[in-house]
C-alpha cells in the first residue's frame, strides 16, 4: 500500500478518533448515570462506527461505486446522529443546571 495524502489524512483521523475513544471511556467511569449516562454509551458506540470507517478508508479505492455510496451514506447517517445526540445531551445538562 502507497501512502499518499489521503492515506496520512486517513490514518490522522484514526489516531484522532482512538484518542476521542480513549477520552470518552475514561469520561464515562466518571458519570454516575442518568441522563448523561445513558447517552454516553450510545456515544461510544458511535466514536467506534465512525473509527471502524475510517479504518476502512485504504480498502475503498477497490470497492464497487455502489458500495461506496452506500458506506459514505451510512458515515454520514452516523455522523448525523452523533451531533444530534451531543446537542440534546447539551442541551440536557444545560437544563438540569438551570433548575
Amino acid at each position: 500500500m502507497s501512502f499518499d495524502l489521503i492515506s496520512l489524512v486517513g490514518l490522522a483521523a484514526v489516531v484522532v478518533m482512538l484518542v476521542n475513544l480513549v477520552m470518552a471511556i475514561i469520561l464515562k467511569s466518571q458519570l454516575s448515570g442518568g441522563m448523561v449516562g445513558k447517552r454516553w454509551n450510545i456515544l461510544i458506540v458511535l466514536v467506534l462506527m465512525f473509527m471502524g470507517g475510517y479504518l476502512i478508508l485504504p480498502f475503498l479505492s477497490k470497492m464497487p461505486i455502489e458500495t461506496l455510496r452506500a458506506i459514505v451514506s451510512f458515515i454520514f447517517l452516523g455522523g448525523a446522529i452523533y451531533v444530534l445526540i451531543t446537542i440534546r445531551l447539551i442541551y440536557g445538562i444545560i437544563r438540569e443546571l438551570s433548575s
